[in-house]
């Protein structure tokens, strides 16, 4: 492997990405994805394309129109969103209402497709590449429900789903097996920024040449540092205060836990007044004792970890709506928390 080093895709979809020259490298990952040649028309204004102070802890997004009229937006997502699913149909739903003209009938509903690209665990799965589609089946026979020939040949489509919103989540966090696989050489360089010389996904040679931090001048390498720096904090910020408030929900559980058990078990056995039932009683008070105890420890620490992190936010110079919309909070939750004595 040639020693370079390559910027990151979200801070490339951030500034270079945009630009037309560059539009090569984003409609090879495109086409890879979709596995369908993808060209890009132009861009489109989306919450991503404006200068967000707060866009460095949370996400990036680009948004393009092909030269099929339709849309695709790109999110780079870092860090954990427990809403993040009803995020992206907010997203996809919100480009279908604003990118159709008053008046017109909906057949111009534009096809959208929303790419999602996340460095953390979004639901439970061993996959690292999901698609969602929409489909209409029989209750009674799980028949497919079909277009007509005159919908096919009106819309220009073949399947329902191809006039709905599609999804597609790559979850490259953890992601470092090298492949022949276009996809998964995409997906190697999203989750480490390196390109292997033997890249041969499409779009991954001019990310080669396009995408060299030797490249960047002086005033972008120094944003670019500020940037990869602010991540890092946040990121080690997240972790650490997720670690405290385990370790105290389990310190906590564990002592309450004990503390109840012995008490209802002591407690059930002598009412009962015989040796089987004292043994009985301080096994299933113990055992009750401790779930519960372990149950409210856990609640207090995650309680902990929230107060934590919105403190830390709160240091690093971020108000309370930047501070609501990382952590997938309201601002009222969130002025709760900054008020909460640790």
């Amino acid at each position: 492997m040639a020693n370079r080093t390559y910027i990151s895709f979200d801070w490339a979809l951030k500034r270079l990405l945009r630009d037309k020259a560059n539009f090569d490298v984003l409609e090879g990952f495109l086409s890879t994805l979709l596995e369908t040649e993808i060209k890009i028309h132009r861009l489109l204004e989306s919450e991503g394309n404006k200068n967000r102070d707060d866009a460095k802890y949370n996400r990036v997004d680009l948004l393009a129109e092909n030269e099929k009229g339709e849309l695709l937006l790109i999110e780079v997502q870092g860090e954990p969103e427990f809403a993040y699913f009803q995020r992206i149909l907010f997203g996809a739903s919100k480009l279908v209402t604003e990118y159709i003209d008053g008046g017109k009938n909906y057949e111009n509903v534009k096809k959208v497709y929303s790419v999602n690209i996340v460095y953390f665990d979004l639901g439970q799965g061993a996959d690292t590449v999901y698609h969602g589609k929409t489909e209409f089946r029989g209750i009674h026979n799980n028949e497919l429900l079909k277009l007509t020939p005159f919908q096919q040949q009106t819309f220009k489509v073949d399947k329902v789903y191809q006039l709905y919103p599609e999804y597609y989540i790559l979850n490259v966090h953890d992601f470092n097996q090298w492949s022949k696989v276009p996809l998964e050489q995409w997906m190697y360089f999203l989750s480490t920024s390196e390109i292997p010389d033997d890249a041969s996904a499409p779009g991954l040679d001019a990310a080669r040449e396009k995408l060299q931090t030797l490249q960047m001048g002086r005033d972008e390498q120094v944003a670019y540092d500020r940037y990869m720096m602010d991540r890092a904090i946040l990121r080690n910020t997240m972790i650490t205060a997720r670690g405290e408030g385990l370790l105290e929900g389990r310190a906590e559980g564990r002592a309450e836990g004990r503390a109840e058990g012995r008490a209802e078990g002591i407690a059930e056995g002598r009412a009962e007044g015989r040796a089987e039932g004292r043994a009985e009683g301080r096994a299933e008070g113990i055992a009750e004792g401790r779930a519960e105890g372990l149950q409210q420890g856990l609640q207090q620490g995650v309680h902990h970890a929230q107060v934590t992190i919105a403190k830390n936010m709160k240091s690093m110079g971020m108000n309370d709506a930047q501070i609501a919309l990382a952590m997938g909070l309201s601002e009222s939750e969130i002025g709760n928390l900054l008020l909460t004595e640790c």
